[in-house]
């Protein structure tokens, strides 16, 4: 049934995404606010790679503007992007990757979109590990389809377990969301993880989808995937783009990749939201995948060393704790120790301290009692808000400490 305001109709659907959007980043538009007003904030909100991209990816784009790149597009990409995605997933894998596989999009949010709405609908489930990316419940409830938070834990470093996922399957099950690495706790699946994790899925019959936005930004670890594997290849289908991988997160150009059925499936839903897309950011693409460029090692070295900036600043706290990161740009504090929800905690961050960070409950119950840092900020922009962030805390627990004895 639609939803009716005042003697107007509306879609279903606008009543299930409703509070599942912007609502969640009420503190980062709050901060933007005050911003523009003129206030001086350090913003740790948003994953907005703060380095510069590749200039030859930049120039490929140009490039094509400049020689008329701008026609219709084929709805599955242009070739040259589809080749070179084929290309790069190849060469990730081993195991060859087919130009019938692969599909372009306009980013890993459009490509999430249209691959859950192909595979699941009013009825089914969609099982996601909690912490979880704060649209996903959203991409979710597009489709009817009911949203399944599977519990990880900071003890496990919020890492997927094979057991937690068997508990939470049910005759409804059609869907495995998996993030690695991941937003917002940076965990990262190991070879060991993704078999067992695949097995899980393989005994219920489940799609394993995967959002692999991250999946150059690994620390210390080779990435493993889902699709990279030869039996779970064929019921995997992974989404990615060059928004954090190379600092291009306008560019809106990324790709769908699984079983040439599903791309088939999948291509009917691109074609009736995009009907194509934009040649010169396809020309961008395929020199990001094709060429090598130093500014993506830079930019994985650099958020790596970021991360052991935070963990040593808050290291030994009472009040707060954190891990380094095992891949992508961002980590969790944990702040529960203050007796404040991440909520309470980021508002009064924002607030006294003019510092803007994410609150754990945006994403997801497990996020409770956390905030969350990116990492897009420079080493000693970071060592100081760090260093406020950790005398909050430390002040809120000496408060607690002082009314439990008065």
């Amino acid at each position: 049934a639609g939803a009716r305001i005042g003697n107007v109709r509306y879609a279903s659907v606008t009543s299930r995404l409703n509070g599942l959007g912007s609502d969640k980043w009420a503190v980062h538009y709050a901060a933007i606010q005050r911003a523009r007003a003129g206030e001086q904030l350090v913003f740790l909100s948003i994953g907005e790679p703060d380095l510069p991209p590749p200039p030859s990816v930049i120039e490929a784009a140009v490039a094509g503007l400049q020689r008329g790149r701008t026609r219709y597009a084929p709805s599955r990409g242009e070739p040259g992007a589809v080749a070179a995605v084929a290309a790069h997933l190849t060469r990730r894998s081993g195991r060859p990757v087919g130009e019938d596989e692969v599909i372009c999009v306009p980013g890993t949010q459009s490509g999430l979109y249209a691959t859950i709405n192909s595979l699941v609908e009013q009825g089914d489930e969609v099982l996601v590990p909690d912490p979880y990316y704060a649209t996903y419940e959203a991409v979710v409830a597009s489709s009817g389809a009911t949203f399944v938070p599977v519990p990880t834990t900071p003890e496990d470093e919020f890492h997927l377990r094979p057991e937690a996922l068997e508990a939470a399957i049910t005759p409804r099950s059609r869907v495995l969301l998996l993030n690695s690495p991941s937003n917002p706790t940076g965990a990262v699946l190991s070879a060991a993880e993704v078999e067992a994790i695949g097995a899980v899925c393989e005994r219920h019959d489940l799609w394993i989808v995967c959002d692999e936005v991250y999946a150059d930004l690994v620390y210390g670890q080779p990435f493993v995937s889902p699709f990279d594997h030869p039996v779970l290849r064929e019921r995997t289908i992974t989404t990615a783009s060059i928004s954090k991988s190379h600092a291009l997160p306008g560019l809106r150009i990324g790709w769908v990749a699984g079983p040439a059925d599903a791309m088939e499936r999948v291509t009917l839903l691109t074609e009736t939201m995009l009907f194509g897309g934009q040649p010169f950011l396809a020309d961008a693409l395929a020199e990001a995948l094709d060429g090598a460029h130093p500014e993506v090692a830079a930019l994985k070295g650099t958020f790596e060393a970021r991360g052991h900036v935070v963990a040593d600043t808050l290291a030994g706290s009472a009040a707060c704790s954190t891990r380094v990161p095992e891949g992508g740009m961002f980590l969790m504090v944990d702040v529960r120790p203050t007796g404040l929800t991440g909520e309470q905690f980021a508002w009064r961050l924002l607030d006294e301290h003019q510092v803007v960070v994410m609150p754990g409950e945006s994403f997801g119950s497990r996020g409770a009692g956390h905030v969350r840092i990116a990492l897009t900020a420079d080493a000693a922009v970071l060592r100081d808000a760090c260093t406020i962030l950790r005398g909050l805390a430390e002040s809120l627990v000496a408060e607690q400490a002082a009314q439990a004895s008065a």
